[in-house]
């Protein structure tokens, strides 16, 4: 592949309305924005990465630093033949695995504009559209929360997803399903704010015909969760517990979830992605794909992941209007319909950049060329 210099930008996006889970409250989305030359083409992608190490131990800063010190100089001092070959190359380095994701995404984008294919393609997609749901979040109070279920509800989104914790967890599930009835697709997602000790109030979950309850217990954990699903009739969906091809193994085999949700970003790339998918199709075990809020190159990207054939749970890739006034793409994410989204058909992610809001954001930016990378 020609890749002859990459540029990192650092932007800060404010969300629309601030976005509450077990973790805490975001405001404002920190995003690093990484873009790979080649000699007719440009490659994008996002950092999905937090500023703090609150989802893991990465953050912006981390990514940044990994990126501008590592990552970037080895991929333009030794350079690739094809995009599996970023994996192969950062495979030395432990974890960081938003950090490597950011930059290989862009190796993607970029090969797929090369050779004229859109990224869904290159990647072994076939749907022409995906299913989406929505994700809401920590409420202040019973009331919002139905207000936005509701709302969600009359666009079309295939599945809701609540945020739970200790002390917001069945009475707004209860209250949903009182007033919604039993056929709206629902989901809550823990976050790992339990433990073993809350088993008793987790199987109370049951009761609400749930698609899944997602990362219940530790974000490190698949033997806990193995013990906990054997007392739920509720499917199990493992997130921050899998980082790797490797990970969704072990957890498969020892019956520690029934789905798995792949992140692009939490699991190293595009590459690792792939591999979790075939995988999971092979043991059949659904996947879907989560989002952490994304700005829309990064939404791009989930889409064309999305597009793969056991991607059969709608995903948290809802349209750019839910989080952001003003995205940093041309067209926005919208729904093409009620609950989907088309899969663009040009070539790479499929949309443009938005560089006029991009350059009314940015705080810090850097350029790697490859004839200053010293060999």
């Amino acid at each position: 592949m020609d890749i002859n210099q990459v540029q990192l930008q650092r932007i800060k996006i404010p969300l629309k309305s601030p976005f509450a889970t077990s973790f805490g409250r975001v405001t404002e989305k920190d995003i690093i924005i990484v873009r790979v030359y080649g000699e007719d083409h440009v490659g994008f992608a996002e950092s999905v990465a937090m500023p703090y190490p609150i989802y893991n131990e990465e953050t912006t800063g981390t990514v940044w630093h990994l990126l501008e010190s590592f990552l970037v100089p080895q991929l333009l001092d030794k350079g690739i033949q094809k995009p599996q070959d970023v994996s192969d190359m950062f495979s030395y380095v432990r974890r960081n695995n938003m950090a490597k994701a950011a930059l290989e995404m862009a190796v993607w984008d970029l090969y797929s504009k090369q050779n004229g294919k859109t990224l869904a393609g290159a990647l072994g997609g076939q749907r022409t559209e995906i299913e989406v749901g929505v994700s809401i979040g920590i409420e202040d109070s019973i009331d919002n929360l139905l207000e936005k279920v509701e709302g969600f509800i009359d666009e079309g989104y295939r599945k809701i997803k609540v945020k739970i914790k200790p002390g917001w967890d069945i009475k707004p599930l209860e209250a949903i399903r009182r007033k919604f009835g039993n056929h709206i697709p629902l989901m809550a997602d823990a976050n790992s704010a339990y433990t073993l000790n809350d088993k008793e109030l987790l199987k109370e979950l049951d009761q609400f015909g749930l698609i899944m309850v997602e990362q219940p217990l530790a974000h490190d954990d698949i033997i806990d969760h193995a013990k906990l699903q054997a007392e739920l009739a509720t499917p199990i969906c493992l997130d921050e517990s899998i980082h790797s091809v490797e990970d969704a193994r072990k957890a498969i085999e020892i019956n520690a979830c029934k789905i798995i949700n792949i992140k692009i970003g939490r699991v190293g790339g595009l590459t690792e992605a792939i591999k979790i998918h075939d995988l999971c199709a092979e043991k059949n075990i659904p996947v879907w794909c989560g989002g952490m809020l994304e700005a829309g190159i990064g939404r791009a990207h989930n889409i064309a992941i999305a597009s793969l054939n056991n991607f059969t749970i709608p995903g948290d890739t809802s349209a750019s209007s839910r989080y952001f006034h003003k995205d940093i793409i041309l067209p926005e994410v919208t729904l093409s319909k009620p609950g989907f989204i088309a899969v663009p058909e040009q070539p790479g992610i499929g949309f443009d950049i938005d560089n006029e809001v991009i350059n009314q954001l940015i705080f810090d930016e850097k350029v790697f060329k490859k004839e200053t990378i010293t060999r």
